[in-house]
């Protein structure tokens, strides 16, 4: 609840601000916040280089964002205090539409140039899920990191897992294999899985939400200014995580951040991106073997399996002294050259279609094959809803779920049209 009263509070202001829409006057250079990740500092300094190199007159001036508790809560407060970069590099799209809404983005697609370039780099579902509710377009989609499941090879083998266990039934097949192995041979503290059971917003996009795209064909939680998401493939991710919990394959309690509970096998699997292949690889003495396939999904599921894309963004603050040289320079970072740089230094993905059959990347998966199954995946990922209040939704999901899923106290159906519920109160008074 604070939090909700903090970000309406907070927008109340930040459409005042927009409102008056003045714009204090800058020096030639354009700032250029980027997230504070080493690796992307890295790739962001050779862009900047590069570019200033040939720009002296549009010199960028690159800065990571500054220190806070999140980058979010470090935006909103720039937002608010009116001293907002010029280029943002690290934008979740959650809040895009909030930010739209208030009137502090530039349209890009009001710049020269944009239309043309985006429409060769994307597809038309990604367009169209990065277009606002006013028609226009806020932000350059860059990043993604595909949420998939991580599974240790051996723990399987030896378990006697020998098919991945990609539906419910199946899943729970192997990690009652694990469990009665745990059992005959004393470990008490192993489980089949493991997924975060705080509840607060942000972590309900690395657990429900995936399996939720990858249980509806990539549905929506929030449509037409409404919840979505009381339908059956909802109910059924919370009854299949709930058995989970109630039959033991997974901890209720959360287990100690001293130790990454996959790499001490203290876990078969996990839901998460690409980002753990550099950290495991890089681990000595690993003494296991892993892989990825797409989240678990019902066993009536047919079609094509989506995930949750994880993407973050490039947007353009209405402080910008310089919108079109920014665009510029923005355009410098998403190029096939730029796209090929982000995946080497950081081992993200770009949000570029046809990725694995373009040719430019062939050698970069050829020496990095376990990047390939998340370039499999890029033509299904979803995003967020384009939803002011996307946050709140998934607070209010992240309620449910607690005590739903984690402690059993309602019934998967109850807890979900709950949520449902509160969510359309919700909307009703964002409108």
């Amino acid at each position: 609840m604070v939090n909700i009263l903090f970000r309406w509070f907070a927008l109340f202001f930040i459409v005042l601000l927009g409102a008056c829409n003045t714009r204090s006057v800058k020096n030639k250079e354009l700032l250029f916040w980027c997230s504070n990740n080493s690796a992307e500092i890295k790739l962001c300094t050779a862009i900047t280089a590069n570019w200033n190199a040939t720009h002296s007159v549009n010199a960028i001036h690159l800065q990571p964002i500054p220190e806070g508790q999140s980058s979010e809560e470090v935006i909103l407060a720039a937002v608010v205090g009116k001293t907002t970069p010029d280029i943002y590099g690290n934008m979740w799209q959650g809040n895009v539409e909030m930010y739209a809404r208030a009137h502090v983005l530039i349209a890009l697609d009001t710049l020269k140039g944009f239309l043309d370039f985006i429409n060769e780099r994307c597809d038309s579902a990604v367009i169209k899920e990065i277009t606002a509710a006013d028609g226009h377009i806020y932000q350059v989609p860059w990043k993604v990191n595909p949420i998939m499941t991580i599974y240790n090879k051996n723990m399987f083998v030896q378990n006697g897992i020998t098919e991945l266990p990609k539906t419910y039934s199946a899943y729970r097949r192997a990690a009652a294999m694990v469990k009665a192995n745990n059992i005959k041979n004393g470990l008490t503290q192993n489980w089949f899985g493991y997924t975060e059971v705080k509840a607060i917003w942000y972590e309900r996009r690395f657990n429900f939400y995936p399996l939720y795209l990858a249980a509806s064909g990539g549905a929506a939680l929030v449509e037409n200014n409404k919840a979505a998401f009381n339908n059956k493939y909802a109910v059924q991710v919370f009854a299949f995580l709930q058995s989970l919990y109630n039959d033991t394959y997974f901890s209720r309690e959360r287990l100690s951040y001293s130790s990454d509970p996959f790499v001490i096998k203290q876990i078969a699997t996990k839901w998460t991106g690409p980002w753990e292949i550099a950290y495991l690889n890089n681990i000595p003495d690993r003494g296991f073997e892993y892989g990825y396939y797409e989240p678990p999904v019902p066993d009536d599921h047919t079609g094509p399996v989506y995930t949750y894309a994880d993407p973050k963004n490039i947007v353009l603050f209405n402080t910008c002294a310089n919108p079109q040289v920014a665009w510029e320079y923005v355009k410098s970072m998403v190029d096939k050259e730029g796209d090929l740089q982000l995946l080497q230094f950081t081992g993200q993905l770009p949000r570029r279609k046809n990725l694995l059959k373009d040719t430019y990347y062939s050698n970069f998966f050829k020496g990095n094959p376990m990047l390939v199954p998340f370039a499999k995946q890029l033509a299904f990922v979803k995003g967020d809803d384009n939803c002011e209040v996307i946050v709140e939704v998934l607070d209010i999901i992240s309620q449910e779920y607690e005590g739903c899923v984690v402690y059993g106290k309602k019934t998967p159906e109850k807890a979900i049209a709950d949520a449902a519920a509160a969510v359309n109160v919700l909307l009703g008074k964002s409108k």
